[in-house]
């Protein structure tokens, strides 16, 4: 069989490149890669989310996030009636209510676990009493 295609030759054609240019064993496609250190999209937007700026509300300075600004201007759009706003308002706070887990709990808690949570809360409360007084007393 002289035309057999599995004879070892360097077949070349559809999935199958030349044997000089296929990648040696152990040898990354992408040596390079990506640089360490270097952003990735998510990052980036992140990073410009979480800038500060300064609002002037009500003729007060405020300083808050971009985000923060953000949300602020899409709610004030909403409640002055701007149809869009409404809908991607909407869509924001059905997604964040979904994200939100209400833990409910699974078993009943034993009298004993009560006691002993009722006097961890005592005992945090009398510490926080105590620390309230001591800022009275400066």
């Amino acid at each position: 069989m002289t035309g057999d295609k599995h004879n070892g030759t360097n077949d070349v054609g559809y999935c199958k490149p030349p044997k000089s240019s296929r990648f040696k064993p152990g040898e990354s496609g992408n040596p390079r890669g990506r640089p360490r250190g270097s952003l990735n999209w998510g990052m980036v937007l992140q990073r410009a989310l979480g800038e500060k700026v300064v609002i002037n509300e009500n003729g007060r300075c405020k300083v808050m996030t971009k985000l923060e600004a953000a949300i602020m201007q899409l709610v004030n759009k909403a409640a002055s009636g701007d149809g869009k706003a409404m809908r991607y308002l909407c869509q924001l706070v059905v997604s964040a209510e979904e994200r939100s887990v209400a833990v409910e709990p699974t078993a009943q808690i034993s009298e004993t676990d009560r006691k002993v949570m009722n006097n961890v809360l005592k005992r945090f409360q009398q510490t926080l009493e105590a620390a309230d007084d001591e800022t009275d007393s400066e």
